[in-house]
C-alpha cells in the first residue's frame, strides 16, 4: 500500500461517529443530515450486500475521498491503514459508523451472513 498523504492524514483522523436513534415501540429510527451529521455533505451512497463468506471489500484509498461507513445490520471488520499505523474497526451497530479521512486504505472484511454496510462518500472536486 502506498499512501503519499500520511504526513497530513492518519489513521487518528478517522473516527466513530454516533448517529441520534429515536426510539419508538414499533422500531427505531436514525436520520441523517447533511450539515449535521457528518464532517462532510453526502454526495453519494453505496450499498454492499449479500457478501459471500471469506471475501473482502474495499482494498483501496480516495486520495480525496471522505468516507462514513456503517453496518445497517450485521458485522464486519474495517482495516484502515495511513501507510503508517493500521488499526482494525469492527461495525455492528447501525447507529455507529466510520468517519474515514481521505487518504486512509480502507479494507472491509469477516463479514458475518446477515451483514449489509452503507458507505455514504463526498469527493472534493
Amino acid at each position: 500500500m502506498e499512501n503519499d498523504n500520511h504526513a497530513t492524514v492518519s489513521v487518528d483522523d478517522c473516527r466513530l461517529l454516533t448517529l441520534d436513534r429515536h426510539h419508538h415501540e414499533n422500531g427505531n429510527l436514525t436520520v441523517v443530515e447533511n450539515g449535521k451529521d457528518f464532517p462532510f455533505e453526502v454526495q453519494r451512497v453505496f450499498y454492499i450486500y449479500d457478501v459471500p463468506g471469506g471475501t473482502d471489500r474495499g482494498g483501496h484509498s480516495h486520495r480525496r475521498c471522505h468516507q462514513f461507513i456503517v453496518a445497517v445490520s450485521g458485522s464486519f471488520d474495517l482495516e484502515i491503514d495511513d501507510g503508517v499505523s493500521r488499526r482494525t474497526v469492527t461495525l455492528n451497530r447501525s447507529n455507529i459508523g466510520l468517519y474515514v479521512a481521505p487518504g486512509i486504505w480502507v479494507g472491509l472484511r469477516n463479514f458475518s451472513y446477515d451483514a449489509n454496510a452503507v458507505v455514504a462518500v463526498f469527493t472534493f472536486q
